[in-house]
């Protein structure tokens, strides 16, 4: 069993936010001791990895409280939680593409100006036709002008 103290190092997460986490019911069966101070176990902890997985793919509160009393009615919502999870790995594929596009136009930018910055001048590289690009310049260029 570990301290909310422990936990909270752990997640790089706040305490208050440990506790609303609580508050929220998304921390099923976590036990007090005698004193009310909070004791997290491996579930609890297991819980908060896919708090934290479903907050980065950009799931709000309110819908994981809702996929957390999915779990707690068991069987019979599997079918919800796993259209839930194909949703949100729906929602990460495309993140991912958007972010690869935006990383292709960052890796162009930076080719862009390492070329000026030996010029010393824009004007050469900025005159450049796309079809004429170093071919591993020309891909990253393609790539951050998709539609």
């Amino acid at each position: 069993m570990y301290t909310i103290g422990e936990i909270s190092k752990m997640f790089n997460l706040s305490i208050p936010t440990l506790r609303y986490y609580d508050k929220e019911g998304l921390l099923l069966n976590l036990e007090r001791d005698k004193s009310g101070i909070r004791k997290f176990s491996e579930q609890n902890i297991e819980a908060l990895r896919l708090i934290e997985c479903l907050k980065i793919a950009g799931m709000q509160i309110k819908d994981i409280k809702e996929f957390i009393g999915w779990c707690s009615l068991g069987d019979e919502t599997i079918s919800k939680r796993k259209a839930m999870f194909l949703k949100q790995k729906e929602n990460i594929e495309l993140q991912i593409k958007e972010l690869e596009k935006a990383l292709s136009m960052i890796k162009f930018k930076c080719w862009y100006y390492e070329e000026a910055e030996k010029d010393g001048s824009e004007k050469r590289v900025k005159n450049i036709n796309h079809n004429n690009l170093p071919d591993n310049i020309k891909k990253l260029y393609e790539n951050a002008h998709k539609k």
